[in-house]
């Protein structure tokens, strides 16, 4: 299965029951607020302070599919986090609030920086002159030791025929990253991957997507805050 769009005489819903996907971008870190390129190929960092009260905030606002956000949606049954620290945390403390044990999958963790991690944008411009650039806008460009923006959204498309395969008519929570989430929303919106970075997402933001078996797929929200 693939993402598709609508065309002439299907109407603007999919057929069978979707599955409802809320994608949760991690809670702020020690780096979050320095800009620095943190990615999957160090386990860390934790989160802060600061982040843990963005998980809690996070939790609050799942908390309300189903009620007052989408009426139309049921309420979380399933949890599934990146393997990384700080969205492991950040799912803990959504597990607390729903009473579920998260899931770990591999294939919602962050982009491989490679030797950009931990790298602030004007350091890998200097290192890398005009890399940075064409790795956002083509969406194909490798960093050195490391992956493309296509190559996320080829694990991420992976992960989605999964979800539809095995919830639908549920809401799975991912949590995830910044670019693994663009990713899936880039997709759902049949947007290239050179485009997928035009999308703002705020640590501890929430995402709500919805894809039917065949393949029709819609953004119900992106990047909520409360």
């Amino acid at each position: 299965m693939s993402l598709h769009a609508d065309v002439a005489g299907r109407g603007v819903t999919g057929v069978g029951e979707p599955v409802t996907v809320a994608l949760v971008r991690h809670g702020e870190t020690p780096m979050t607020p320095t800009g620095a390129y943190s990615g999957s190929g160090v386990p860390g960092p934790p989160l802060s302070e600061a982040g843990r009260v963005e998980a809690q905030r996070a939790a609050t606002i799942l908390g309300r599919l189903g009620s007052d956000l989408f009426d139309d949606v049921p309420p979380p049954t399933t949890l599934i986090t990146s393997p990384m620290v700080r969205t492991r945390e950040t799912a803990d403390v959504i597990a607390a609030h729903f009473g579920l044990s998260a899931l770990v999958d591999d294939r919602a963790k962050e982009c491989n920086f490679g030797e950009w991690e931990g790298l602030k944008e004007d350091e890998i411009d200097e290192r890398w002159p005009g890399e940075l650039d064409a790795w956002h806008t083509t969406g194909t460009t490798v960093p050195p030791g490391g992956e493309s923006i296509a190559q996320v959204g080829e694990r991420t498309h992976a992960l989605l025929l999964d979800l539809v395969a095995e919830h639908a008519g549920s809401t799975v929570v991912v949590v995830a990253h910044a670019v693994s989430i663009r990713s899936v929303i880039g997709q759902c919106l049949l947007a290239p991957p050179g485009g997928w970075w035009r999308l703002r997402l705020q640590s501890g933001s929430v995402s709500v997507i919805q894809v039917y078996p065949d393949g029709m797929a819609k953004v119900l929200v992106a990047g909520l805050l409360d």
